[in-house]
């Protein structure tokens, strides 16, 4: 576990870093719970295969942006090298934002494996870790400890340290699921997918008709008692503005004050038929594209 202090030693580190082809990155920050808050640690590993710590290296980035800085340039940018964080929309707001390349992010997997196959209640790092890789007992205090106080205790750094390594497991393990959850089309049972599908279609209809339901009574009511924003809901208001004119009045003004604007149009059938063969002097391009949907037949059956 390689706790890096000094810039020449992060920026070796970093170097060394550029040839990996994967890197499971955390980070932790100080002042998280105010307006401005600051890096403070970036740990990374590029060995999964390695729990001893050996190659998780803990790199002190608290009053160092120019390193950061580096970090972003030689790292999350390099289209080489994927970068795998859990909940990395969080982490990508210290770590180059949008221009970060290759992400990888455990929290968006998980999300996407069916139910069945990850039965978990929330998809924290902590619970994933738990559920998935046996992992128990994890001792999250250190979470929001101040981060921004030097020197680091021990127990901060072990934190640290093991929150990379949860990251490498349960991004193995969801790995797995998701390939599970996703098996060879080619050799799938289809008799097995439509009983399977039978079986929890009608409870899914008739959960969402009371989910919906349920939502609108809460608007309602919380419109009458004048609750903008509870523990779970919140309600937003907005205007939308649309601008319509005629398609005669607009080609009249971009005719009579030289407006230079040229756009493709796309017309309806309606519009190609009340058109009719002067579609022919426009030069149409047209496009064609083939898409799949998957319908439900009716039955005698059927209500």
């Amino acid at each position: 576990m390689p706790y890096l202090k000094t810039s020449p030693e992060i920026i070796a580190t970093i170097s060394r870093l550029k040839a990996a082809t994967t890197l499971w990155i955390d980070t932790e920050v100080a002042d998280f719970r105010t307006k401005k808050p600051k890096l403070s640690l970036i740990q990374v590993s590029d060995r999964p295969d390695d729990l001893s710590g050996e190659h998780i290296y803990i790199l002190d980035m608290l009053e160092k942006p120019d390193i950061v800085d580096i970090f972003i340039e030689q790292i999350m940018v390099e289209q080489n090298i994927e970068k795998v964080f859990h909940n990395a929309s969080y982490d990508l707001k210290f770590l180059g934002g949008k221009k970060a390349q290759n992400i990888t992010c455990t929290l968006e997997i998980a999300k996407k494996i069916p139910y069945y196959l990850l039965p978990v209640a929330n998809y924290k790092l902590e619970t994933l870790v738990t559920e998935l890789c046996n992992y128990h007992d994890i001792d999250k205090s250190a979470q929001t400890s101040d981060w921004g106080f030097r020197p680091l205790s021990d127990g901060q750094l072990e934190y640290a340290y093991l929150d990379c390594i949860y990251l490498i497991q349960l991004h193995q393990r969801l790995i797995e699921l998701a390939t599970a959850a996703n098996p060879q089309p080619e050799t799938e049972d289809l008799s097995h997918l439509t009983a399977r599908y039978q079986e929890i279609s009608t409870q899914y209809k008739l959960l969402a008709s009371e989910v919906e339901h349920l939502e609108e009574r809460i608007k309602k009511v919380m419109q009458a008692q004048g609750i903008a924003e509870t523990n779970i809901f919140k309600l937003t208001s907005y205007k939308r503005t649309t601008t319509k004119v005629k398609f005669a009045d607009l080609m009249r003004v971009v005719t009579s004050d030289n407006i230079d604007i040229d756009f493709p149009i796309t017309l309806t059938q309606q519009l190609q038929a009340e058109i009719g063969e002067s579609l022919a002097k426009m030069n149409p391009e047209i496009e064609t594209s083939s898409s799949v949907r998957l319908s439900i037949k009716q039955t005698d059956t059927d209500g």
